[in-house]
């Protein structure tokens, strides 16, 4: 079966030819329905091929394509989520999660009541008429991945969605992330710089190198789903991470 995404090749330089290479030969492939975090060191490329993956640069060399089809622009059904929610401070969180039906040129009133489903399921039932000024950060992350899943994405682009929270908000996202994509199985990229997060949300992990990124491992987690947070604590589980940490030391970014 032909996978959904496929990188082959994929290098980006900024600033002409002989200008800062970020990317070096990215290849992989990514089936329907998979959960893959990208995780390296900051500065290593995982953003630009998030990017590159939205249509929002264009790889510098290489093939990028999404069902078979090059990416020259951002594609169709596709949600993003990025660190920043970037909720508009004048509109109501309904208003903000109705958003892409309002840039789609996409009747209003024909997602007023996913976007409340929406809201509801994430715990913020009651809230469609409350401005972002009065919610908490996490809260307003919330908002801005129920924007992102208000058009039924085929693919969800997540870059550090949590990076900014509190650890107890960040636990309680994983969770609610986690219980989102069981019960609709989108395909997930999402970029991440902690090693538990990506091992507790993903079927796999690709760690790259730092700049210029390349692919240094793929590793499929083995564990079974839905996962609880104290599943973190099983020995499986920190295998993965002492895995991952390995490759990291390994490259003299963690010692002792």
């Amino acid at each position: 079966m032909r996978p959904l995404i496929r990188a082959r090749d994929v290098a980006k330089r900024f600033g002409g030819p002989e200008g800062l290479l970020a990317l070096d030969r990215v290849s992989l492939e990514i089936a329907e329905g998979e959960f893959v975090s990208l995780l390296g060191p900051s500065g290593c490329g995982k953003s630009t091929f998030l990017r590159c993956l939205a249509g929002l640069e264009r790889p510098s060399d290489g093939a990028l394509e999404l069902n078979g089809v090059p990416i020259t622009e951002p594609p169709e059904r596709l949600g993003i989520a990025f660190q920043r929610d970037a909720l508009l401070n004048w509109c109501s969180v309904r208003d903000n999660v109705l958003l892409p039906a309002e840039f789609g040129n996409l009747p209003r009133r024909d997602y007023i009541a996913r976007a409340d489903q929406l809201l509801a399921m994430v715990g913020l039932s009651g809230f469609g008429d409350a401005y972002p000024a009065t919610l908490s950060g996490g809260m307003r992350q919330r908002v801005a991945i129920c924007r992102s899943l208000l058009l039924e994405p085929q693919l969800l682009l997540m870059d550090e969605p949590f990076g900014a929270l509190d650890a107890m908000t960040r636990d309680q996202l994983n969770v609610d992330l986690q219980k989102i994509w069981a019960a609709r199985q989108m395909t997930t990229v999402f970029v991440t710089h902690s090693i538990s997060e990506a091992v507790y949300l993903s079927s796999r992990v690709l760690v790259f190198s730092a700049r210029p990124g390349r692919i240094l491992a793929d590793i499929a987690i083995d564990l079974p789903q839905p996962r609880k947070l104290a599943d973190r604590e099983s020995a499986a589980f920190t295998g993965y991470v002492r895995q991952i940490r390995g490759i990291f030391e390994s490259m003299g970014l963690i010692h002792d």
